[in-house]
């Protein structure tokens, strides 16, 4: 035997019985890291503790608060507010944000009350042209920042301001009262209807948010679109190199928020049963839609957050402002502790970003 097929031998049986295992690298975590992890991989998480530590704070304030009449009037503050959230949500999860949802919403509203008062068009068809053109308005966004390559900040800015003077130019300034959508139009307030169980007053657009909370939530967890959203919010370049067609992506993402606002301006009419080119909503609509989504803990750097998340977000402003109403504290306290959560949410959130560093 040759000296190379003898150590050739005495080499692989050297080998025999020995480890296979590659090397490991086990870190410990912390109990302050497991927490960490814990709340990247669930969202959701702090603002649902920050929502049920409110109840229980104002439960036991003010005896009052814990009665059916108090949380359903909490539900219907929000459902405005929290329906502009989803569409909100949709943008901020690709990196992105809109400053024009309060506007598409209002001059969505004002478009289906003019259309039928003004050309006589029946409501039902003015309210599909209405959510149609709210549409094409989140589509003119989605093709500026995905074709034109401008940053959405400046988009959303530029179109907050033409939507809301195209609003109260087409409108001239004119709102139509209660009682002439009543006679004329009834199906333009139909969200503005109620089931009374047990004598608490449920307006039917409380059920329209609830659904499409829960319809957002599976589409962006368990369809292969929702994961391209995470994907192109987390890492657009990545995602477009995996096969996400990102330009098509975002276009799809503002049209759709454009939907959702002009939902929300036909659930305004409901709400407040008159059509007003200078309903509130098209000048803070924006920043209550935004603070619901920071304080229900998604990122606004893109790519981690969820639907349910911003509903405990818009639950919270919900349950500080009637809380604090009801315990007799000065409403100024209100914007205070709200600031306060805002800061604190980001503050969180760059904190829980550091687990997947």
């Amino acid at each position: 035997m040759s000296s190379d097929s003898k150590a050739a031998t005495s080499y692989e049986e050297g080998l025999t019985g020995a480890s296979e295992k590659v090397a490991e690298f086990q870190e410990k975590k912390t109990a302050l890291g497991r927490l960490q992890h814990w709340l990247h991989v669930t969202p959701s998480a702090v603002p649902m503790i920050v929502l049920v530590a409110a109840i229980i704070i104002f439960g036991w304030a003010s005896p009052n608060f814990f009665k059916a009449v108090t949380l359903s009037t909490i539900l219907q503050q929000i459902a405005i507010v929290g329906i502009l959230g989803c569409a909100q949500s949709l943008v901020v999860l690709t990196a992105g944000i809109d400053l024009s949802v309060g506007a598409i919403a209002v001059f969505s509203s004002v478009l289906m009350g003019q259309i039928t008062f003004r050309y006589g068009v029946p409501a039902p068809i003015s309210i599909l042209l209405g959510l149609g053109l709210g549409t094409l308005m989140g589509l003119l966004n989605g093709v500026l920042v995905a074709y034109v390559k401008l940053p959405p900040f400046i988009v959303t800015l530029g179109t907050w301001q033409i939507i809301l003077s195209a609003n109260y130019i087409f409108s001239a300034n004119e709102t139509i009262r209660s009682s002439e959508i009543s006679e004329v139009a009834p199906a333009l307030q139909f969200w503005g209807h109620a089931i009374q169980p047990g004598g608490v007053k449920v307006l039917y657009a409380v059920f329209l948010l609830i659904a499409l909370v829960a319809i957002l939530a599976y589409v962006l967890r368990h369809t292969a679109w929702g994961r391209h959203v995470y994907a192109v919010g987390d890492d657009p370049d990545a995602a477009e190199l995996s096969g996400v067609q990102t330009k098509r992506l975002l276009t799809q993402v503002y049209a759709l928020a454009g939907l959702l606002c002009a939902i929300a301006g036909w659930v305004m009419i409901g709400r407040f049963g008159s059509v007003s080119p200078s309903a509130s909503t098209g000048q803070l609509g924006n920043i209550q839609s935004i603070t619901a989504v920071v304080i229900g803990g998604i990122s606004l750097f893109g790519g981690r957050g969820s639907i349910t998340g911003m509903f405990f977000g818009a639950l919270i402003v919900g349950v500080f402002e009637m809380g604090l109403k009801m315990v007799g504290t000065d409403p100024q306290w209100t914007f205070f502790l709200i600031g306060v959560l805002i800061i604190l949410a980001v503050a969180v959130d760059q904190w829980i970003r550091k687990a997947s560093a």
